[in-house]
């Protein structure tokens, strides 16, 4: 499934990449982008399907657990400033495998790439997900009869949103799908306004105690928390963007610093609605047949369709790339790409679980690719003081602690839930 391929090849896949909540940039490639619009860049591949997981999160940890999704938004803003820190050391190094590469040479671009491939991939399987679910809450008495075999629920919509999708994989040039795709960070403010209207004026109120503190959830929270600041994919890309490289650090504390704001925002409006009965997902929760939750719902599924193609397409990039074949590429193109949104479609219906899946993606795929990964490969490429050298160590452990026991707990769930 995920194949290494040369150099240049790579880059230019690389590139293209988004993450669960990652918008492609879209610039002028003659000049380069201005502080803001690098901003409203950087915003887009914070903001993605996180948010509507984020007060269920919470829910898992407790009100304390706010915190900790200060913590990690720091965590992840540092380490995005450590990948800029490495692009610096040379002229060549443009993507985040070019820095693995520059780090610990062949070794480091594969094992980055891999990483970056393996949470592509369960991002699509989460927006599949995600539109199962969702159709499901609207129209909950769906079903399709095909012969003797009879499919219903989200099963039904999962199917029928592939197949939507499908023909979206087969297009080369993903121009136009990047510009529908750019107004992730709209939905997400659209999205934020329809909960909040649900709760003061559609009569659910803020009147949820919730609970200070809740051990056996942490693990489950930080991970989920993690998933939502996993754009260390594309920031070397907007990074290189940029006219001025020298101002990086002030977009990613921009970046960082709303993102954070609205995700803390959803997270405490969603606590307070509904407390612990919270589901994984916040849209699940809403009274059904209002405006508002309408709204919030449909927002909540345009930006998957429009972005599955865009997480796919790396992958299936890099697999033709490696392919010898040349006289009917075109052919196995069009099969490689069919082949990943089956496979999606396949591991979507047999392990339905939004959340188990995103904790799972968050510890193991996002703190590698976001915390563990960047620490190392600057450790490795700079020299950094000794006291700079105990603050990543501790990054390090946290990172680590939470990848295992994370991964740990989200695949024991989701093994009990199958």
């Amino acid at each position: 499934m995920l194949i290494c391929h040369s150099k240049n090849m790579e880059s230019h896949s690389v590139e293209k990449i988004e993450t669960q909540n990652q918008i492609p940039q879209i610039m002028e490639p003659s000049k380069g982008t201005s502080f803001f619009r690098t901003c409203f860049n950087g915003i887009n591949a914070l903001s993605g399907i996180g948010i509507i997981s984020v007060p269920y999160a919470l829910s898992q940890g407790g009100w304390l657990c706010l915190m900790l999704l200060f913590l990690v938004a720091i965590i992840c803003c540092y380490t995005g400033l450590l990948l800029q820190k490495c692009m610096s050391v040379s002229p060549s190094i443009n993507t985040y495998p070019d820095i693995g590469e520059f780090a610990f040479g062949n070794k480091g671009r594969i094992l980055i790439s891999i990483f970056l491939y393996l949470e592509l991939y369960f991002v699509a399987i989460e927006f599949l997900i995600l539109e199962g679910d969702n159709l499901q809450k609207l129209f909950p008495n769906a079903k399709i009869h095909f012969g003797c075999v009879k499919i219903v629920g989200r099963e039904v919509f999962v199917l029928l949103v592939a197949i939507i999708i499908l023909p979206t994989t087969w297009l080369k040039s993903l121009g136009l799908l990047a510009y529908v795709s750019v107004g992730g960070v709209l939905a997400s403010i659209v999205l934020v306004f329809s909960i909040f209207w649900v709760g003061a004026i559609d009569g659910i109120g803020f009147e949820e105690k919730g609970v200070i503190w809740r051990w056996d959830g942490l693990i489950s929270a930080i991970s989920m928390y993690t998933f939502c600041f996993c754009g260390h994919a594309v920031f070397p890309t907007i990074c290189n963007s940029m006219k001025d490289r020298s101002q990086f650090p002030k977009v990613l504390l921009v970046c960082f610093l709303l993102s954070t704001i609205i995700y803390g925002s959803m997270a405490t409006m969603g606590y307070l609605m509904y407390g612990q009965n919270l589901m994984s997902q916040i849209t699940l929760n809403l009274p059904a047949g209002k405006i508002s939750s309408k709204i919030a719902i449909y927002t909540t599924l345009v930006n998957p369709i429009t972005k599955y193609a865009l997480v796919v397409s790396p992958i299936a990039t890099a697999i033709e790339d490696k392919l010898p074949l040349r006289k009917s590429k075109f052919i196995v193109s069009y099969f490689i790409r069919t082949f990943l949104v089956i496979s999606t479609v396949i591991v979507a219906l047999t392990i339905p679980f939004f959340g188990y899946v995103m904790t799972f993606t968050g510890a193991l795929l996002g703190v590698t690719v976001s915390i563990l990964l960047p620490c190392v490969c600057y450790l490795k490429i700079k020299r950094p003081s000794y006291l700079e050298v105990m603050f990543i160590g501790m990054i390090l452990v946290f990172g680590s602690s939470i990848a295992i026991s994370g991964t740990y707990t989200s695949l024991k769930n989701i093994i009990s839930h199958v």
